[in-house]
């Protein structure tokens, strides 16, 4: 039929091939595209793919990115978005830094632990707690030990005993499996923004989607949508920099 005619055009106009334009926050871009991007790219070799990794929010047509990888749901028009995966985060901290400071019992006694803030420019440190079933949060503050703009950089300082970090649980599920990180306060959801964050696929939202963007996404979501395939997609091929310091420090 007519339609049929005018999808195979479409097809044909829009081969995957060409420079795909990537965005990601940090955090995921670092621990979950690299392994994909790779296998992608056998798959199709013609698809080159252009990786930018920011904590900063992109305009995707000025900027001329084909996906953003982004951990809320967009808010400009002229997207559409795909959700790949709901998560929480996760309050944390090494076994090192629980030896020297006691656990929190209560969301309260956040306020005496040694805290490890993401930098959020003109926002006050506080991370808000809500308990199992409620619909209320409590705000609580903190004066924070360290602050960093990047997840990588508190992921490892908590790994080094600096203190307790907000992590999103697929980043920190390795190391909770390890026992190189403990969950804390785990009857609280946390968060320093919003509840309702995740991963989100965002693109420009256009009459037609090229090919090369339709195979990319669907492939990603192949991978890690989900409740469980985003931990499996968390991988981090390096050993943490506290391993490779005890490494050194013994081999001296």
């Amino acid at each position: 039929n007519i339609e049929e005619v005018h999808r195979h055009i479409t097809e044909i106009r829009s081969a995957p091939k060409g420079v795909l334009k990537v965005h990601s926050r940090m955090m995921f871009g670092l621990r979950v595209l690299p392994p994909l991007i790779a296998e992608f790219r056998a798959q199709h070799p013609d698809i080159h793919i252009e990786l930018v990794l920011s904590e900063s929010q992109v305009d995707l047509r000025s900027q001329q990115i084909d996906i953003d990888f982004r951990i809320s749901p967009p808010a400009e028009a002229g997207v559409k978005r795909r959700r790949l995966f709901h998560s929480e985060r996760q309050l944390v901290a090494s076994p090192r830094y629980l030896a020297r400071c006691a656990a929190p019992e209560s969301p309260s006694d956040i306020a005496r632990h040694d805290c490890l803030a993401y930098l959020r420019p003109y926002d006050p440190y506080q991370w808000l707690f809500s308990s199992a079933g409620s619909t209320e949060s409590q705000a609580v503050p903190f004066k924070p030990r360290h602050v960093a703009s990047n997840g990588m950089a508190l992921l490892e300082l908590a790994r080094l005993g600096e203190g307790i970090a907000l992590l999103d649980d697929y980043t920190v599920h390795q190391d909770l499996q390890q026992g190189s990180l403990v969950r804390l306060l785990p009857g609280y959801q946390v968060t320093n923004t919003s509840f309702e964050e995740g991963m989100y696929a965002t693109i420009l939202d256009t009459s037609m989607v090229p090919t090369k963007i339709r195979l990319f996404l669907a492939f990603v979501g192949s991978r890690v949508s989900g409740p469980s395939l985003r931990f499996a997609a968390a991988q981090w091929s390096g050993a943490p920099i506290s391993t490779a310091l005890e490494s050194d420090s013994k081999a001296g």
